[in-house]
């Protein structure tokens, strides 16, 4: 069961803040850090886009992807990334990363979706965007994941409709955009393996994902919860004979 902390645009095209939410991400125990890249200008509209300058501020170039590659090796957390464009899964190849992570926005994106099945690594797709009641048909040869999504910044919780999420046959974990940690929580002790949430120090920076945004404290929150949970799983009958056994003399 993993925590992905997704820092996304939430390092505001600073490379030493990106840096301090790489550390916060694990010292605060999650297992991968995230991020995006993307072409701002190819990516986002300009026009009525009143965070269009922002994009641009937030897109990460060559050289700074492989200053977050090492900042991550270096603390001993994954580095994942969303790529956007087929020039930059091939950044991604060079920079040798485990797996791909597949955005809503890009799950119909086929020529996408086929250049990163050619690289042969696990995928994880989230499905916020996907309007069919079958999952889509990723051609990999490795193992695709798929994260049952809502996209509505913040998500309430009564949108989120878990008692119809199959956590066991069909999705295999969750992208959590609503605010709290009470949905990942439900998620996880509704079978979710993977559980990803945008990622930030203060809530009240300047960018549209803060806000949204889980803190060290709700991160270290959830993964707390996410460790006490699989610790009460692994319970062996062993132990309960044991138990048993001793508060059952005669």
């Amino acid at each position: 069961m993993e925590i992905i902390a997704e820092i996304g645009q939430n390092h505001n095209g600073d490379i030493s803040l990106a840096k301090e939410l790489i550390h916060a991400a694990k010292e605060n125990g999650a297992d991968v850090a995230k991020f995006q890249l993307y072409n701002a200008k190819s990516l986002f509209p300009q026009e009525g886009n009143e965070w269009f300058e922002y994009n641009c501020q937030t897109e990460i170039s060559r050289d700074q992807l492989n200053i977050l590659v090492k900042e991550c090796n270096k603390c001993g957390i994954e580095f994942m990334a969303s790529p956007f464009d087929i020039e930059r899964v091939q950044w991604l190849e060079e920079e040798q990363v485990k797996r791909y992570k597949i955005a809503s926005r890009s799950i119909q994106d086929e020529a996408l979706i086929r250049r990163i099945c050619r690289t042969q690594k696990p995928i994880i797709a989230s499905l916020g965007l996907w309007q069919e009641n079958e999952l889509p048909k990723i051609e990999s040869p490795k193992e695709v994941s798929f994260l049952y999504c809502v996209c509505e910044y913040p998500t309430p919780l009564s949108h989120l409709n878990f008692s119809a999420v199959d956590f066991t046959n069909k999705y295999n974990g969750f992208s959590d955009h609503s605010e709290g940690t009470v949905a990942s929580k439900i998620a996880i002790s509704r079978g979710a393996k993977i559980i990803e949430n945008h990622f930030t120090l203060d809530k009240k920076m300047h960018g549209p994902d803060h806000a949204g945004s889980m803190t060290t404290k709700e991160l270290k929150d959830i993964t707390d919860f996410r460790n006490d949970f699989q610790t009460a799983l692994s319970f062996k009958s062993d132990d309960s004979k044991t138990y048993f056994s001793l508060n059952n003399k005669p």
